[in-house]
């Protein structure tokens, strides 16, 4: 079986790195793009905070499957026609979601076009959406940084760290802030995203790609099956295994990650709900940059303070964790925006510190080819993270109403922190 080969025949230029970064960046924004708009989500629809909860996790469950089939099939099949292919899903998810708000009667926050149909169409969207971001979450990774120019792997970890979690943030403001000022909230936001995927379509071919397609082989987590007289490859689910050289360090960085998705998840599934039913703001703008802060700060952090200590980074944001949580509690009980948007920032600087660390510290310490199993086993800790604790959380707020339910997970969140603050000295 024979290595994939390289291509050298295009060069990694500024211009090839803007091209992938944008294009990592906007399927990323197409995950959480409905985030905002989950309120008037729920009163054209008719349904709660556990279906709101619901439609944001099983998007999750989309990047989890994502991972687990395509992680490794661009070792094989070459960069390019891996991310086309996620470019397809997300403009399908884009077009599914925005069937599915066009308004039978009314305008506005007021249109009521909510179907059983219409509601179908969004979660399939929502899963469309979690899968191209799966897709991404890796290959979108290695391609943003094999299109740095020479010398410029510092440059090339920081862009793809900004246009994977910046995007997120960015597909929160731009839904909100779209749909603060148009008739048809639960449409021209998708419109908006469909026109930047446009672009990023025609961006693709200037992207650069070192797989020599037709060199077979695999590499990392991706194992093909054989098939036909003139050979392919079709991908198949495998869950990579942790090296054995990290695994202590993998271990050790796992209840950081998980506390920082459960943040991350619940905060973003739940937030819009009560600002919407607690404190009465109904501007979707608003509603956006409040979520958007988390993500933002998330980026924002592991760009600004990658210099430091791994140590260190670990033990900050553990800290910022356990601030955000017992501030989001204050906050509900209060009803205090303030308090929120502190908690946003705290929440998002910790996640994003917590989980860059862990990241390079293994990373780091395993060989080149075992570096697709630890990223795809990490970003499958997290996302679960992400999707697990927000679905449960929503289904919570049945009995224990929104403050309980998020309550107890911020309770979970605290004691996961201190047992990742207990393990961070074998960083």
């Amino acid at each position: 079986m024979n290595s994939p080969r390289t291509r050298s025949t295009r060069p990694a230029t500024a211009r090839s790195l803007t091209a992938a970064a944008y294009i990592f960046a906007v399927v990323m924004m197409g995950t959480t793009l409905p985030t905002p708009l989950y309120p008037t989500m729920s009163a054209a629809f008719g349904f709660g905070s556990a279906a709101t909860t619901v439609l944001f996790a099983v998007y999750a469950v989309g990047v989890v499957a994502g991972l687990v089939i395509f992680g490794g099939l661009s070792d094989t099949l070459g960069r390019r026609p891996v991310l086309a292919l996620a470019l397809g899903l997300s403009v399908l998810s884009a077009l599914l979601f925005l069937v599915a708000g066009l308004p039978a009667a009314g305008s506005g926050a007021e249109a009521t076009g909510g179907t059983a149909a219409g509601l179908v169409l969004m979660y399939l969207g929502r899963i469309l959406s979690g899968f191209a971001a799966g897709i991404f979450t890796g290959t979108g990774t290695v391609t943003v940084m094999e299109n740095a120019p020479e010398g410029r792997a510092t440059l090339a970890a920081a862009v793809s760290t900004a246009a994977n979690i910046g995007g997120l943030g960015l597909g929160v403001l731009v839904a909100g802030c779209v749909a603060a000022v148009v008739d048809r909230p639960l449409v021209w936001p998708f419109v908006v995203h469909a026109l930047m995927l446009a672009v990023a379509v025609l961006l693709l071919p200037g992207v650069r790609d070192r797989v020599e397609r037709g060199g077979g082989g695999h590499v990392g987590v991706h194992v093909g099956v054989h098939v036909g007289r003139y050979g392919g490859w079709l991908p198949r689910p495998r869950v990579p295994a942790v090296p054995a050289p990290v695994r202590g360090l993998f271990v050790a960085a796992v209840p950081g990650v998980v506390a920082g998705y459960t943040v991350c998840g619940v905060f973003s599934s739940l937030a819009p709900t009560f600002m919407t039913h607690d404190l009465g703001i109904s501007s979707p703008a608003t509603v956006a940059t409040v979520t958007a802060a988390l993500f933002l700060a998330s980026a924002g952090a592991q760009i600004l303070l990658r210099g430091w200590s791994d140590r260190t980074l670990t033990v900050l944001g553990l800290v910022l964790i356990t601030v955000c949580s017992v501030t989001v509690i204050v906050a509900l009980a209060v009803d205090s925006l303030a308090l929120l948007i502190v908690a946003s920032v705290c929440g998002g600087v910790g996640q994003g510190l917590t989980f860059m660390t862990g990241l390079r510290a293994m990373t780091s310490r395993v060989p080149a080819g075992q570096r697709t199993a630890v990223t795809t086993s990490y970003f499958i800790v997290g996302y679960l993270a992400l999707a697990v604790p927000a679905m449960l959380a929503g289904f919570l707020t049945i009995p224990l109403g929104l403050v309980g339910s998020t309550t107890v997970f911020s309770v979970v969140t605290v004691v996961l922190s201190l047992v990742g603050l207990g393990l961070s000295r074998r960083y």
